[in-house]
């Protein structure tokens, strides 16, 4: 009898459900494993020099008690959640961490784990420019240098130009993967669920880049053969905000009865919207990641050098990429969240939710402490905004 191989949708539940365990069994082979904090760190550096790159989370439904003797509690409970699980030996496969100066917690993170997580060889912190001009990219291609140059030596090998192109291409058709699963959202009723693309996302950020693909390509022959798809519901929602990499939140949505078809998080399409352009070197990397991301850490102005600002034109420039989202996946509605204490996410929400008002999109915002018991009380508030778009 055959024994069958999971594939897909089951692959990415499994691996969602356990995100360790592929990446211990590649360590226990040889393959150095390095966890990386936020969307800056890239990607490609780490693939190109023979390592397995780790997306770090933290653990929404595991209490956090060890941060509290490093951290303020009054500072980002995901950033929080991620020194604990750290402090507790939950990342004990990793052979390093690489984090950015995303927000200054952020960048403390980095420091708090080399200062306090056991039995990780290699830290690095890249500081991440708050703006996109020009001598900003220039500036954050230096920084990138710096991380090459450092992982180099933690390798044991040099980073050649052909290992780089390779690992970007790599990375590119990833990208253009999770493109095509997200137009399997589009039409009405969706192919596959929020919290199944979830499960896929988060699976990404477990593997190695080409059984990620591998990955995809199952998934998105699967989705797209179903004859179990999701049913039609009234609203079509986007959800924006910062890291959520729990399913739980999706599921309470719809289950308010809306889909959600897409998404601007940093788990979701703003991990992957972008490519890295040809030539395939520092220069790319760092347009890629520091102007093509659209993170509301970066600073970007209209026009460059402009002196005196144009507010509308000052919207555009920040969430143009929002219009099309809305027009591309017939979005009637707009679910914005944020962890407490987040003031990167939580000083754009005014001016977000006045461009979605010119869209004609109604919207909510929701605040949580990055646990499964906080979400509780929004399932009401979330029901009743779904019950306006009917």
């Amino acid at each position: 009898m055959a024994i069958a191989i999971n594939k897909g949708l089951s692959l990415a539940h499994d691996i969602y459900e356990d995100r360790g365990r592929r990446v211990r069994e590649l360590r226990k082979a040889g393959r150095k494993t390095i966890g990386y904090i936020c969307l800056y760190p890239p990607v490609e550096i780490i693939t190109a020099l023979g390592m397995v790159p780790f997306r770090i989370f933290g653990n929404m439904s595991e209490p956090i008690t060890l941060a509290d003797q490093v951290s303020t509690t009054v500072v980002c409970p995901f950033l929080r959640s991620i020194i604990d699980l750290g402090m507790k030996g939950k990342f004990d496969f990793l052979d390093g961490v690489v984090g950015a100066h995303t927000c200054d917690i952020g960048a403390g993170i980095i420091i708090q784990w080399r200062d306090y997580v056991k039995d990780t060889p290699f830290t690095h912190l890249i500081d991440v420019p708050h703006t996109d001009h020009p001598p900003a990219v220039e500036y954050f291609a230096g920084q990138l240098n710096s991380f090459k140059r450092h992982l180099e030596e933690h390798a044991g090998q040099k980073l050649t130009d052909d290992k780089l192109k390779k690992a970007v291409e790599l990375h590119n058709t990833q990208r253009r993967l999770v493109r095509q699963l997200y137009d399997l959202r589009k039409p009405d009723p969706p192919l596959l669920t929020s919290a199944e693309n979830l499960e896929v996302m988060v699976a990404l950020f477990s593997l190695p880049v080409e059984e990620g693909n591998d990955l995809l390509e199952d998934v998105i022959k699967q989705v797209s053969e179903r004859s179990d798809r999701p049913g039609r519901k009234k609203a079509r929602l986007l959800v924006w905000g910062p890291v959520f990499d729990n399913t739980s939140l999706f599921k309470l949505i719809e289950s308010a009865g809306a889909s959600v078809v897409v998404d601007d998080t940093c788990v979701g399409t703003r991990a992957f919207w972008a490519d890295v352009k040809a030539p395939y070197d520092l220069q790319a990397l760092a347009q890629r990641y520091l102007v093509d991301i659209k993170c509301p850490r970066t600073y970007r102005q209209a026009e460059p050098a402009e002196t005196r600002r144009d507010y509308d034109k000052d919207l555009d420039s920040r969430f143009n990429y929002i219009r099309k989202a809305v027009v591309d996946w017939n979005v009637n509605g707009a679910v914005l969240q944020s962890v407490k204490y987040c003031d990167t996410h939580g000083y754009e929400v005014p001016n977000l939710r006045h461009y979605l008002d010119t869209l004609g999109i109604p919207s909510i915002y929701i605040e949580h402490d990055y646990s499964e018991r906080s979400l509780a009380p929004i399932k009401t508030r979330v029901e009743a905004f779904v019950e306006t778009l009917g």
